[in-house]
């Protein structure tokens, strides 16, 4: 599972090259890149580089490069047409020599930027297609000028309404069907998918394999059959070159446990056989000793509407060592916070096994973690492992270090309700904000336990998976941010008033600020700010009968007070322990009614105000980031005596640097 951050702040159109930039990591570093549309890119500094030895610094580099020769996968299955689109639409910025000074031409950049962004032309957040701001006309004559081709679906599809949604969560209609993205073929239903599931039986039902989590399902001559991804299978040609960068990471593995877990990875991908995908996940949780870890395959199922299908994606980490041992009392104190939370008996867990948190420095992301990327993970997914094993939870600290120092802007002033509430949020905000994502990932994740029958997640709760249990493990955060137990950990000096700026913040984001995000009249989607919204929502219509949140009209604005913090505490937790009776107990009418009921539909009203009060701030609602470029040195015969860390020139140069070495895959699959 993934947390992510809703980043709004302003950007200067700022370059600066390699060679301005090596190995920089000072107090003056600058963080912004350009900005587009709803878009800002930043870039983030790896501050423990220089502490790892060459042979860290080899293992940090293989793994790079592996997660980068598997770019293209994310591409594809995001949509059947990506790559052919992103091809030609590439060549056309590289080659086209005509006017390069007209309105066309720049929505067209402006396009190309944001389908980089987004990995394809669904937005990265809203699912919905970006249509381009110029003509199918202009279009087809930059393909002919420049010599580019694209041609039939592929190119009309830009212009019309087929494929509208990446991911269509709608309710009462046939999501799988209706879904463009590409982990179905076009005319595979909701109930092919799950009818063929439901006769696939583990060898171990104790120990569910993850069916479905590394393939394609399609239909040929009227017979569903899957397209694993795999040395030999689909997208066989950009594994094969991630499994050579990992063999090389293995072979300078900082211990035994790390190379073994490497071992099976490569296994994995060799077979796409799902037990050893499981048996990689036991290696990998198990293996935490080391400054390098990373997260690489086929992972969080966000982009599947039914959740079975894993997006490709790695995220390279270096440890940081002063942050995790500071932050390590809340892995050592696991069991208390299970043991007091607010959860029926029987969904706790009598021991709560294998919880370790670090803080890292991100040295490299690739697939669905970039450019937009979490700001902190907790792996692996399957239930069965947690509970027996345990998991592994990280903040990605470098990047949230540069979201913090980015800039920032006046939309806090403009939506908090009075100087009390800005003054919290300006001193505590930050440090609520960083234990909010320390608790979700290393408590949230880890609490609770299935009811002895229950099926997995995906199967009881279907398409309110993934938003239910990110709203569960939002819910454990806010539970023990206004909690004593945190200043006693020595985690916090002022408990209350930390606990009081996080009430804050959740509330004015998930009724209110979150919406700039959406267009007017569009319900809300994306599994994170649906959890934020039926969280928030239900939390305030429950105490409406004690005013525990007011809803206020000052100067003709809203704005969502908390009067009686003590009461909104308890009602988090109690929402926390039916979202947890609902997983255990795979309730799937009662989370249809919480979802629907408070997390899709907006406030037309307060939609429109929230976008006109918006109007005034010129920074971009998303951000994300260019990746920092490992450059290895070379002795005269051939060896790696060190590496240089270079910044890209700017996000074009880095996509187009991207495109001429990674591009692994043919345009169609």
């Amino acid at each position: 599972m993934k947390y992510t951050l809703l980043v709004a702040a302003f950007a200067s159109l700022l370059f600066f090259s390699c060679d301005e930039t090596k190995n920089e990591t000072s107090d003056n570093f600058d963080y912004n890149v350009t900005q587009f549309e709803d878009i800002k890119i930043l870039r983030y500094q790896i501050p423990s580089w220089d502490n790892l030895t060459l042979k860290e610094q080899k293992l940090v580099y293989y793994l790079t490069q592996a997660g980068l020769e598997g770019r293209d996968i994310i591409w594809d299955q995001n949509y059947r047409h990506n790559l052919a689109i992103r091809t030609a639409l590439e060549q056309i910025y590289t080659t086209y020599k005509g006017d390069k000074q007209s309105q066309d031409w720049a929505n067209f950049e402006t396009y190309m930027k944001r389908v980089w962004f987004a990995n394809g032309i669904h937005h990265h957040y809203s699912n919905a297609k970006m249509k381009p701001a110029f003509s199918s006309d202009y279009l087809q004559s930059l393909l002919t000028d420049s010599g580019a081709t694209l041609n039939g679906d592929a190119f009309a599809v830009l212009f019309n309404d087929k494929d509208a949604k990446k991911v269509n969560l709608t309710k009462d209609v046939d999501n799988v069907l209706l879904s463009a993205v590409n982990f179905y073929g076009p005319d595979v239903t909701t109930a092919d998918v799950e009818n063929f599931y439901k006769a696939k039986i583990s060898p171990d039902p104790k120990r569910p394999l993850s069916y479905g989590l590394n393939s394609q399902l399609v239909k040929q001559d009227g017979k569903l059959l899957e397209r694993v991804y795999k040395s030999g299978g689909l997208y066989g040609a950009a594994i094969d070159k991630i499994i050579g960068w990992l063999e090389k990471a293995k072979a300078v593995a900082e211990n035994k446990a790390q190379g073994e877990a490497l071992g099976l990875l490569i296994e994995y991908y060799k077979t796409g056989d799902l037990q050893t995908w499981d048996d990689y996940n036991v290696a990998w949780t198990s293996a935490t000793d080391g400054n390098i870890d990373y997260i690489n395959s086929f992972i969080e199922v966000y982009n599947d509407p039914v959740g079975y299908r894993g997006s490709y994606e790695t995220v390279v980490q270096i440890k940081d060592f002063e942050m995790s041992q500071k932050m390590a009392v809340l892995s050592e104190n696991a069991q208390w916070f299970e043991d007091n939370s607010p959860l029926m008996q029987e969904h706790k867990k009598a021991n709560v096994v294998g919880v370790t948190y670090k803080v890292v420095d991100v040295a490299g992301e690739a697939g669905d973690a970039s450019p937009s990327t979490p700001i902190g993970v907790n792996l692996p997914n399957a239930n069965w492992i947690r509970a027996a094993v345990g998991s592994k939870s990280v903040s990605l600290g470098n990047i949230i270090g540069a979201y913090n120092n980015a800039g920032g802007s006046g939309r806090l002033q403009e939506f908090v309700h009075d100087q009390q509430e800005y003054d919290l949020e300006k001193q505590y905000g930050q440090v609520a904000d960083k234990l909010h994502t320390a608790l979700h990932e290393v408590i949230g994740h880890a609490s609770g336990q299935l009811n002895p029958g229950v099926g997995e997640t995906k199967e009881t709760l279907k398409k309110y998976a993934s938003t239910l249990e990110e709203g569960r493990a939002d819910l454990v955060g806010l539970y023990y941010l206004y909690s004593p137990k945190l200043q006693e950990l020595g985690l916090v000096d002022n408990w209350e008033n930390v606990g009081k700026a996080a009430f804050d913040g959740y509330i004015r984001n998930g009724l209110m600020t979150q919406l700039i995000r959406l267009k007017l009249g569009d319900d809300v989607e994306e599994a994170h700010m649906v959890n934020r919204q039926w969280v928030s929502a239900w939390v305030y219509e429950k105490g409406l009968k004690d005013n525990v949140i007011e809803k206020v009209t000052k100067d003709g604005k809203t704005y969502f007070n908390i009067n009686d913090y003590e009461k909104l505490h308890s009602l988090f937790g109690a929402l926390l322990k039916e979202a947890q009776r609902i997983k255990s107990e795979g309730d799937y009418a009662a989370v249809e009614a919480l979802v629907e009921g408070y997390g899709v539909k907006v406030d037309q009203v307060i939609h429109a105000e929230v976008l006109a009060r918006n109007k005034q701030f010129t920074s971009a609602p998303y951000s994300g980031f260019v990746n920092p470029v490992i450059t290895p040195t070379i002795d005269p015969v051939g060896a790696i005596i060190g590496f240089d860390i270079l910044q890209p020139e700017s996000f074009e140069a880095q996509m187009l640097a991207y495109a001429k070495n990674y591009s692994n895959l043919p345009i169609q699959n």
